[in-house]
């Protein structure tokens, strides 16, 4: 395989797609897994219980699939799924899984210096800018982004298409198509800019106008506002967010009464 560099270190057992391109000092663990196109920059660290798909891209230094953060089990290499066609950039972190399976879902960027701990779930098209920080068990949906030196606390999730703003501290639910900043973090609008440039028509971003209104500005315990919306509406987006709310169990970051800047 003329693609791996000669200086690389691929332990026995790892199986290695012969497109893929391996680079100077890049270290490959024995239980690797990795589809065709993945192309691994010098000085990566790629190891544990670790499958790889399609086309990915990691840039020098990462470290990806090295056993979690759980004090007491320092030694112990879970299990970490990529999916295709992510961007690791420079000195990322990725642990595998500790109670579970760290999941990467397909067309993620993951900026310099970003982290991603064990057993967290994030889908596609997610953008986490440098220094973003992801605690254990941390889930996230499609085509959400955190800006740089965000902090997510663990068992959080964070909805699509939602937007967390620089240097936000996130310590409870982000609901999906909204925007979240500040330490700790409150909930501000609607995330317009993102979901008009999703492709999003003026309707249907007037629809999930009107549900964030009832839902985070309304009056009445947030249980009944949660029903209202449901019962009133057949988008699917106002529903998956009313869902998002249902299900919380560490609760949602909101806005205050008198609201901050309402999604209008």
């Amino acid at each position: 395989m003329s693609s791996i560099h000669s200086t690389a270190v691929i332990a026995a057992g790892a199986s290695i797609h012969e497109s893929c391109e391996i680079g100077p000092y890049a270290v490959i663990g024995p239980g690797v897994r990795m589809g065709p196109g993945n192309v691994v920059g010098p000085h990566v660290v790629i190891e544990g219980d670790t499958e790889i798909g399609v086309g990915n891209r990691f840039l020098a230094s990462c470290s990806i699939g090295a056993s979690p953060q759980i004090t007491g089990r320092s030694g112990d290499i879970g299990r970490l799924v990529i999916g295709d066609g992510n961007v690791f950039r420079e000195f990322v972190t990725v642990h595998s899984g500790g109670d579970d399976v760290t999941v990467l879902g397909s067309r993620n960027l993951i900026m310099a210096t970003a982290h991603v701990a064990h057993d967290c779930r994030l889908g596609d098209e997610i953008v986490l800018a440098n220094a973003a920080t992801l605690g254990g068990h941390v889930e996230i949906g499609d085509m959400a982004q955190l800006s740089g030196l965000c902090a997510v606390h663990q068992h959080v999730r964070i909805g699509t298409q939602a937007f967390v703003a620089g240097g936000s501290i996130v310590t409870q639910d982000v609901a999906p198509y909204c925007l979240v900043q500040g330490d700790r973090a409150r909930l501000v609008s609607l995330n317009l800019v993102g979901l008009k440039r999703a492709g999003l028509s003026g309707l249907e971003i007037a629809t999930l106008k009107r549900a964030y209104r009832e839902l985070f500005l309304g009056q009445g315990p947030l249980a009944e506002r949660i029903a209202a919306v449901e019962a009133g509406v057949r988008d699917e987006r106002v529903k998956r967010l009313a869902a998002f709310l249902r299900s919380t169990t560490r609760g949602v970051i909101t806005t205050s009464r008198r609201g901050l800047a309402a999604a209008a």
